[in-house]
């Protein structure tokens, strides 16, 4: 074939060698490589038909590693000379490319040897290429003769326009492209080669400059994104010439363009181009560029700061700050002047409003100050403001208007981390406005601002907030909590005590002050509890809101952490203990503490407290907590005086009130960390498994569940936790068994929906049927751990889908399995919560629940449909998109149950999948258009909001896919515009606008 006349025949003789040589390239010895290098090079000569399969045979060559020195340099000049590169097909070209980068990766000094010539010949195969899987390539190689120091000679200009004839970037990938090939790829490398060399700057600039007065909003955006780029290798050399005319069109489209995207590009590229001035190095005989820039920044921005009407004010500050930015000399050079006339025009101005934007002007300055840390006396514009800024700022605190208010509360932040700034007696005024404003000021807005502020100022200044406002918070908060009402002013007053905890909890930020507002807290929470009648449990309640805030705060620091915990545990327990044991004796006294929402405020406090000690520090504090539940060791509680026994495992109904402290244990024991050891653990699980098994008290046998299932999730596997598995679910199941109580004992197990357990205590005729408060927690813990067990408990709760009476909550507990868990059994409080449990667990399980579907009776087959759409509602979206084709079905017909819970369910689950899987919900789109009208008329408003949200999701799809319902749905949605509802009014207005 290689000897044939016919090129076709030599061709296919060419291309058969070439696949084999592309098979075996890597077995060749160095001398078959040399005489199949000349025999190709000779082919290049050949007919046109002939060469791709020649230069597959090259390419193969290209990539051997015994390739002789000097046959690489021999093989481009062949190709450069032979090959009109352009004349051939993508696939041909793409392989010229590819032997390039080959030659380039592996035979670099010998290519280099070829000077300026190799340049000049890429630029001839390059020039004319419009495919951009070829671009791709070809801009890499560019890149690389620049990074890799090619020489370039003569040719600069002509390798400039060969690429950036591309630029700006105008390609829209077609539909369904194999390829992959994104716009943004093209532009990113394109970018890439136009800034990798100083050498184009003289070409670049004044094509960057043209762009930029483009029409086109992505042209701009390109040209400035690009001439950012460029100022990172760039120096004053490259730029000085055409910096008037950089600035002139960067102002002109901060100052005049109406899209958002563009205004920042233009403002990220004049803060690279002062930052590029900035590092230049100045000799005695060059002019300071950044100084004569930055001249003609302020001369053109400058009078627009002093304009009555405020105009143009915002562009020209947001342009002086980005110029100032960029270094400290590029910001001492402006401040110099902005800084005086900005408060010079605060002081002119008598309006709320204005002054407004002259300080959050300043504040913006300010703010830029903070990136250099501390203020240098010598050179600081801002230490000789210091009287006139302080001024400006206090003035603006004490300012009726309240966002006049909450700039001053922002800028005095800032201000005050800047060390060195304030002096001791700006510092005391400082913390008496933070003290006025956290307590005193009507609006919420400024009180909670000031106590932001006070958190992030606290931890710079702890000495004076220490001795200055931890004094005068403990003083306002015993005044008021002293002080008896008017019945008129008792919201107030309650007001201004809440507020008193919060400040004190906020300013918490360093160790001591935390050593003294904790002690504060606690002894208002002592006050609270000892009135002569029962304690206001919402009073309690705001006490504990702040110490959980501060044991939030003291997870940042070991030494905090553990002062907090071995003080306020303690204190807590001892507490609700000596509650617990007064209730049977004196009803009144300390009831608040024992009440549930008491017991659940303080449940996230210990736990706070318990998650980040160090195991050494948890295991000698756990050394006292269980034996303090197990054997009544009250040895370590503060304030030792207790008036009986603490046995809250105990039988007896005078026990009542210490079994629900449980809620406390369960908060300690389920944060341990996983390598701390809980004492008499198999001791403690019967107990706590015994407990909720026998107790009357929905809350206590829900929380001793809990605790359970929390210590199960973390045990190690063995024999140990076998039994215990097996006890617990010999216990389980009798309750699940035919009589008078299972829904109230399925419905106490599903404690992930308060709303489902609240309901009342235990029958009066004896004990309720608290045998089931067990399975979901015990489900939950393995399946959360993948244990072996859970599977078998997952189908004790599918089993119960078909149970008339059992159905419906039983299928509220696959929320409970699904769900992130608010206390127990999640990472924050080092569960062992395995990867991708939700997608195991609906591959397992959902296939069950289509099949019990399918199977069951008509009156039970709702139960079925609100279990699968928990479990999708909490899968993850990429997981549920690859499922849809199969349960769509069921998913519309979940839509026609009368379950409101279901249809909520449904259609939230439905909503992004609109967004995520147009195509696939384009084809039941007739169904869904129908269903999600029907559910706009729904007697309930949340099922309404949600079906109005997914008619307006539905306009996600493909415009022809929904043109023929377009009259049919704004006709339908105009009846929900005129709903009682606002919420559901608003939903409308935004669905039926959109159709």
């Amino acid at each position: 074939c290689l000897e044939n006349t016919d090129p076709r025949t030599r061709g296919r003789g060419i291309q058969l060698l070439s696949q084999v040589l592309l098979q075996c390239y890597s077995l060749l010895q160095e001398k078959e490589v040399l005489h199949l290098v000349l025999f190709y090079e000779n082919r290049l000569q050949d007919h046109h038909l002939v060469i791709p399969s020649v230069l597959q045979g090259l390419r193969a060559l290209s990539m051997c590693e015994v390739l002789s020195p000097g046959l690489a340099v021999s093989v481009l000049k062949a190709i450069f000379q032979e090959v009109h590169v352009q004349s051939l097909l993508q696939l041909d070209r793409h392989t010229v490319y590819s032997i390039i980068i080959n030659f380039m990766s592996t035979r670099e000094e010998e290519l280099k040897g070829l000077g300026a010539d190799f340049t000049f010949g890429f630029i001839q195969v390059m020039d004319g290429e419009k495919d951009p899987r070829n671009l791709l390539v070809a801009f890499q190689i560019v890149r690389d003769l620049i990074a890799k120091n090619y020489a370039l000679g003569p040719f600069v200009e002509e390798l400039f326009e060969v690429t950036s004839c591309y630029f700006p970037i105008d390609f829209t990938p077609p539909h369904n492209d194999p390829h992959g090939i994104q716009r943004e790829d093209l532009i990113l490398s394109l970018r890439a080669v136009l800034a990798s060399t100083p050498q184009f700057a003289e070409f670049l600039l004044p094509l960057l400059i043209e762009k930029m007065d483009s029409d086109l909003q992505s042209a701009k955006l390109d040209s400035l994104q690009t001439l950012t780029a460029c100022c990172a290798i760039y120096g004053q050399k490259e730029l000085q010439e055409f910096l008037p005319s950089l600035w002139s069109s960067l102002r002109r489209e901060v100052f005049q363009t109406a899209s958002e995207k563009v205004e920042a590009e233009c403002l990220a590229a004049l803060h690279a181009l002062s930052a590029c001035l900035s590092r230049s190095v100045l000799s005695s005989d060059t002019e300071d560029l950044l100084d004569s820039f930055l001249s003609g920044i302020l001369q053109d921005c400058r009078h627009h700061l002093c304009e009555p009407d405020m105009k143009l004010v915002w562009p020209s500050a947001k342009l002086l700050q980005a110029a100032a930015g960029a270094s400290l000399r590029a910001y001492h050079r402006l401040t110099r002047s902005v800084l005086p006339l900005l408060l010079e025009q605060y002081t002119k101005h008598t309006q709320s409003s204005q002054r407004r934007t002259v300080l959050e002007m300043l504040l913006g300055f300010l703010e830029l100050q903070q990136k250099w840390g501390h203020v240098e006396e010598d050179e600081s514009t801002l230490l000789a403001l210091r009287a006139p800024v302080c001024s400006v700022v206090f003035s603006a605190l004490t300012d009726p208007s309240v966002q006049l208010q909450l700039v001053g509360i922002r800028t005095l932040t800032v201000l005050g981390s800047l060390q060195g700034f304030l002096s001791p007696s700006d510092l005391e005024l400082v913390v008496d406005h933070l003290i006025r404003l956290a307590l005193h000021e009507e609006d919420s807005q400024s009180s909670e601002a000031a106590m932001e502020a006070a958190g992030s100022l606290a931890p710079i200044y702890p000495k004076v907030f220490c001795e200055r406002m931890v004094p005068r918070l403990e003083e306002e908060l015993q005044c008021v909590s002293c002080s008896e009402p008017e019945e008129e002013s008792s919201r107030g007053h309650c007001s201004l005590q809440q507020r008193c905890l919060q400040a004190l909890a906020a300013v918490s930020t360093h160790t001591s002050i935390v050593r003294e507002t904790v002690p504060v807290l606690l002894q208002h929470l002592r006050k609270v509890q000892k009135g002569s009648e029962a304690g206001n449990a919402q009073d309690v309640v705001s006490v504990c809101q702040s110490l959980h805030r501060v044991a939030l705060q003291c997870q940042r620091d070991a030494e905090g952490c553990w002062y907090y915990h071995q003080t306020v545990v303690p204190c807590l327990l001892a507490m609700a203990v000596q509650a617990a044991m007064q209730e049977s004796t004196r009803p009144l006294l300390g009831k608040a503490l024992l009440e549930e929402e008491v017991l659940a405020a303080m449940v996230p406090i210990i736990s706070a407290a318990t998650t980040h000690l160090s195991p050494e520090l948890a295991a000698q504090s756990v050394s006292h907590v269980v034996p303090l539940f197990l054997d009544g060791e009250i040895s370590f509680l503060p304030q030792n005086s207790f008036p009986g026994s603490f046995q809250p495992f105990e039988e007896g109904e005078c026990l009542e009130a210490q079994r629900r402290l449980v809620a406390l244990l369960m908060a300690f024991v389920c944060s341990l960390p996983h390598n701390v050891a809980i004492p008499q653990q198999e001791r403690l699980l019967r107990e706590l498994l015994a407990l909720s098994c026998s107790c009357n008290c929905p809350f206590t046998a829900t929380t001793a569940a809990k605790c359970f299932a929390g210590l199960v999730n973390k045990h190690p596997a063995g024999q140990q936790l076998d039994e215990i598995l097996q006890l617990a679910v010999n216990r389980m199941e009798p309750g699940l068994a035919e009589g008078p109580r299972r829904t109230q004992a399925l419905t106490l197990l599903l404690w992930v929906r308060p709303g489902l357990a609240a309901g009342g205590g235990g029958s009066p005729g004896g004990r309720p049927g608290a045998d089931s408060a067990l399975p979901s927690q015990v489900t939950k813990a393995l399946v959360l751990r993948y244990h072996p067990l859970s599977s078998r408990l997952t189908d004790k709760l599918l089993g119960l889908l078909g149970d008339t009476e059992l159905g419906p909550a039983a299928a509220d507990g696959f929320s409970l399995l699904m769900a992130e868990s608010p206390d127990v059994l999640h990472k924050g409080c080092h569960a062992d919560v395995r990867i991708m449990f939700r997608q195991r667990f609906f591959t397992d399980n959902v296939p069950k629940l289509v099949q019990g579907f399918h199977r069951a009776g008509p009156d039970v087959k709702a139960n079925y449909l609100k279990g699968l759409s928990h479990v999708l509602n909490h899968l993850p979206k990429p997981v549920l998109v690859t499922e849809l084709p199969t349960l769509l079905s069921l998913l519309l017909e979940a839509l026609s149950c009368s379950d409101r819970v279901v249809q909520l369910s449904t259609l939230s689950c439905l909503q992004p999948l609109l967004l995520e899987a147009p195509q696939i919900m384009s084809l039941h789109v007739d169904t869904l258009v129908t269903k999600f009208l029907s559910l706009t008329s729904s007697p309930t408003m949340d099922v309404r909001i949600a079906a109005l949200r997914c008619a307006h999701a539905l306009t996600s799809l493909p415009t022809t896919v929904l043109l023929p319902y377009k009259a049919r749905v704004i006709r339908a949605l105009a009846k929900p515009l005129d709903d009682k509802k606002r919420l559901v009014r608003k939903e409308a207005v935004a669905a039926r606008g959109e159709w």
